[in-house]
């Protein structure tokens, strides 16, 4: 396990060498609020680093419902049954184990890892929209790894805790485009063209620090997200939009 810390915000890596799982505590004045779950065995590396900051969690954010961003949550919530928990009003349908998709969006099937019905037995406290604020973190939609991904800006120091919108270990990376060292967050990618349009909006809020799913935190990261974006709008674009 490997802790990082920029500013308010503490990254917790499991795995760090072979299949880097990343999870983050962002330190609020009364609490700490969790973002992802990780996978089963992150529960106790989680409840240890709360601990060693000396602040309960309170609340528990999902920038969505794949199996490594929500590993833990069931035992997370009975180790701590106060905490809220939060995730987008269209990935709390995924976290049902319901995978239809809804009219007008891409009718291509959803990837990755997600619960089956019935499977998860914590029910979100609340469903989130584009801008809601929780503590510190406001939410900005970013669609595309899945149909009701998220990410998170920390509104005091432009951290910006955004799943798999991007990826950095293997290479810095837009959802969908093939890392062959770190392939995960491409073949888990449900719809590419949705992901690359997040992927320059989160862009353009020009973030103090670039914090991931999959990969160590990176700062001053603007420039490099925007090549990427480029990168991955040039490797999309080639024979049809198949890498």
């Amino acid at each position: 396990m490997r802790i990082t810390r920029e500013f308010d915000v503490v990254q917790v890596t499991f795995f760090p060498r072979l299949f880097p799982v990343n999870v983050y505590l962002v330190e609020e004045e009364d609490g700490l609020t969790l973002i992802d779950a990780g996978i089963p065995l992150s529960l106790n590396g989680i409840l240890a680093t709360a601990q060693s900051l000396g602040k309960p969690i309170t609340n528990i954010i999902l920038t969505h419902a794949h199996s490594d961003h929500i590993g833990a949550l069931d035992r997370l919530k009975e180790a701590l049954p106060q905490a809220e928990v939060f995730i987008s009003r269209r990935d709390a349908r995924l976290l049902g184990g319901d995978t239809s998709l809804l009219p007008g969006e891409s009718q291509t099937p959803v990837r990755g890892g997600v619960p089956k019905p019935k499977a998860m037995r914590t029910q979100p406290s609340h469903l989130l929209d584009d801008g809601d604020q929780i503590g510190s973190l406001v939410a900005i939609a970013s669609p595309g790894h899945t149909p009701g991904h998220m990410s998170f800006m920390d509104t005091r120091s432009r951290v910006l805790i955004a799943g798999d919108a991007y990826q950095l270990h293997g290479g810095l990376a837009v959802s969908g485009r093939m890392r062959p060292l770190f392939p995960f967050p491409a073949l888990a990618t449900w719809n590419r063209e949705a992901a690359l349009a997040s992927a320059k909006r989160l862009a353009e809020l020009e973030p103090s620090v670039l914090a991931v799913g999959h990969g160590r935190m990176l700062r001053q990261p603007a420039a490099a997200m925007r090549a990427a974006t480029a990168d991955a709008q040039q490797r999309f674009g080639l024979a049809g939009g198949q890498l």
